[in-house]
């Protein structure tokens, strides 16, 4: 076989053949390059421990033992077979059973000692152990060390993984250092091949950790150097500067008055939008903060200066509902507000280009349609989307696109998920950002409590109280059938289950992400008009319709879900005059799960719930999805080292401010290292 390289594709290596080709390329590998940087998910401490008689119980565990006699297989029935052997150690011993794996009779050969790899179980010196991994000793290649586990899909075992990336190893040497000797040493990081080398094949904890953390600052430090330049680029461009700038116009056509927080994000805003080049910022607020009148005072001021505005929602619910509250707050102001959305008919989307078009429409409010082929403005000057995470980059530079000409619209992000300013500067690296961290006068917080199975009856006669009050009631489930999952309530299951045999004198309705459009919007649409009691869902309400009739959130399973998502969850309710309850069931007795759900039985301050969720489970909560079009980390998730973070943000800052735009000849590797990393904003160094 000839020599390896990083660009060797990945059919060169033994046994990859086109069925394991096309397996491979789901998980994003088709070259040695991409293997060595596809790194482990875990590690499983397959390190050799003492004497069986020794070893702890019920948890993984590897070992050394001779096989004392040949195993035997019993044939229990069709499709059922056991294979059962001793193995001892000069202490103890123990009974190893494999099910419908006959094969191991031939494999343990009496009088050989093998590495096993499992949990044990018994008492006293009679233990047992069940389909248990081995390896003859000397010829170990998964035992007797720390064994990385990989993420894998149909059709790649963790075998075969392990064997790829053995051979992909012989390359780590050709890696190149992207990170100077100097900068090394001021943050004390290991060197490339070592690092590529340990976090593949470690050969201590400690090893491991260091290799990591390396690896991690990279991460850190490309993604920092990006966002600086992809800012840089920004304040190129060109946007029309809205120099008319009477907010108090405005907030005097206001029927209540703003809150500080909320004055101040447009104040700040305005101040981006006076200026010739884009704004691009995120304004973060918890559910109900009032965001939306902050985006409403950027569209006047866009309105003010001759410009549209369009305004971006996730779903047709939410569009339909921004489209009411834009109506209510700029339509008396003079404005044109009109809605364009996927399921309207051919004639109305007609009509409504025509009218964006020509100019007679000042702020459009839609859903993805707006991003459509046929759909012109006049003069686009302001973008807005809501749930940002919902879209992502490149959804809203193609809507930004519609402009046309040289200048580009501003952009106003909003966010109902509260994300610690550390992280939101991280996740939203290449947006400025405001806060809303108070809530308008009059909102009644939610009482929030935690509870377990035995406690289910006396929940369903609340339900039964609220709807005779004329309350209605979320079910909230984390799976949509249980074919998903085990031991977790599914949406789908649940909910026929509530209606034939505990409410059937209540009108219960199903919703779910895998429904079609159309019968997801009709069922939430009859909960939001009164027509439902109790509507069983999965996170698709997370972002959903404001219903204020709602008083009762009852979340399943609560500890399958992450704090800031709870929230969300929650703040479905509270969003009328009535007092409103979260009820939180889990029957987890995990101390840190525990925890975790009573921080948010405690406060209903969002930023303090992101903290705290940031804390102990990293920011993998905060979205179910990445950023489209920024970077995804392999290995930086900021559990509890934010420490890494600032290092990473300074050095980046130190070596811009020696080479702006990383053109010099010793930092090229360094460059092509942020070019890989944000490959979706390929434009970065143009």
């Amino acid at each position: 076989m000839a020599e390896l390289t990083l660009h060797t594709p990945l059919t060169a290596l033994k046994g990859v053949g086109p069925a394991k080709e096309k397996a491979l390329a789901k998980l994003g590998l088709t070259a040695v390059a991409d293997l060595l940087a596809y790194f482990p998910r875990d590690y499983e401490d397959r390190t050799l421990r003492g004497d069986i008689q020794t070893l702890p119980l019920e948890e993984p565990v590897c070992f050394a033992a001779m096989v004392a006699a040949p195993f035997h297989t019993t044939f229990l029935r069709k499709g059922m077979d056991l294979t059962k052997g001793r193995v001892v150690d000069a202490a103890a011993q123990v009974e190893v059973t494999f099910f419908n794996q006959p094969y191991v009779r031939s494999a343990l050969t009496p009088g050989e000692t093998y590495y096993f790899y499992g949990k044990l179980t018994g008492t006293g010196r009679r233990r047992q152990m069940v389909n248990p991994y081995f390896e003859r000793a000397g010829q170990n290649t998964f035992t007797g060390g720390i064994m990385p586990v990989y993420p894998l899909t149909a059709g790649i075992t963790a075998k075969f993984m392990g064997n790829l990336q053995k051979a992909a190893a012989q390359c780590v040497p050709q890696i190149q250092e992207t990170l100077s000797d100097d900068l090394r040493a001021a943050y004390d990081l290991a060197p490339a091949d070592f690092s590529y080398r340990a976090i593949h094949f470690p050969q201590s904890w400690e090893e491991l950790e260091r290799a990591r953390r390396r690896l991690m600052f990279e991460e850190l430090f490309c993604l920092n150097l990006g966002l600086t330049l992809i800012r840089g680029r920004r304040s190129q461009q060109a946007a029309i500067p809205f120099a008319k700038q009477d907010l108090e116009a405005f907030t005097a056509g206001l029927p209540f008055t703003l809150t500080d927080a909320q004055l101040r994000s447009a104040r700040e805003a305005a101040a981006d939008l006076k200026q010739p080049v884009p704004m691009n910022r995120l304004l973060q607020g918890d559910v109900g903060s009032g965001k939306t009148v902050v985006a409403a005072a950027c569209a006047f001021l866009a309105w003010e200066n001759g410009c549209q505005s369009a305004l971006m929602a996730p779903t047709e619910l939410l569009a339909q509902q921004h489209l009411k509250t834009m109506e209510t707050l700029l339509g008396k102001m003079g404005m044109k507000v009109a809605l364009l959305t996927g399921s309207m008919t051919a004639a109305q989307k007609r009509q409504c280009r025509e009218a964006l078009e020509s100019g007679e429409i000042d702020l459009i409010v839609g859903t993805h349609a707006l991003l459509s082929e046929g759909v012109e403005f006049r003069r686009l000057g302001l973008v807005i989307t809501d749930e940002q995470h919902r879209f992502g980059v490149d959804q809203r530079a193609a809507l930004s696109a519609k402009s046309g000409g040289a200048q580009r619209p501003h952009v106003l992000v909003m966010s109902a998920t509260p994300i610690p300013r550390t992280l939101a500067l991280m996740i939203y690296g290449d947006l400025d950002l405001s806060v809303i961290d108070q809530l308008p006068p009059g909102r009644t917080p939610v009482d929030t409590m935690l509870i377990g199975e035995d406690k289910r009856q006396r929940l369903y006669g609340f339900v039964r109280k609220q709807v005779g009050l004329g309350r209605q009631v979320y079910i909230v489930c984390p799976a949509v059938d249980q074919e998903d999952t085990e031991g977790m309530k599914a949406a789908e299951q649940f909910g026929q289950s509530l209606q034939g045999q505990v409410f059937p004198d209540l009108k219960v309705a199903i919703v779910h992400g895998r429904m079609k459009a159309r019968d997801k919007q009709a069922v939430m649409e009859d909960f939001a008009a009164g027509r439902t009691d109790v509507l069983v869902s999965t996170t698709v309400i997370e972002v959903g319709v404001d219903v204020p009739n709602a008083s009762l959130m009852i979340i399943e399973n609560a500890d399958r879900f992450g704090l800031s998502q709870l929230h969300q969850l929650r703040g479905r309710v509270g969003r009328g005059q009535h007092q409103s309850y979260c009820v939180l069931i889990s029957n987890n007795r995990n101390e840190l799960t525990r925890k975790r759900l009573k921080t948010l039985c405690a406060t209903t301050d969002g930023f303090v719930i992101a903290e705290e969720d940031l804390k102990l489970r990293g920011p993998g909560d905060f979205f179910g999805a990445r950023q489209h079009g920024l970077p995804q980390l392999k290995l930086a998730s900021l559990e509890g080292d934010m420490r890494l973070l600032h290092q990473a943000q300074d050095a980046a800052r130190g070596v811009l401010a020696d080479d702006p735009d990383l053109s010099r000849p010793d930092h090229a590797p360094l460059r092509l290292r942020v070019e890989q990393l944000f490959r979706e904003n390929g434009d970065i160094f143009n």
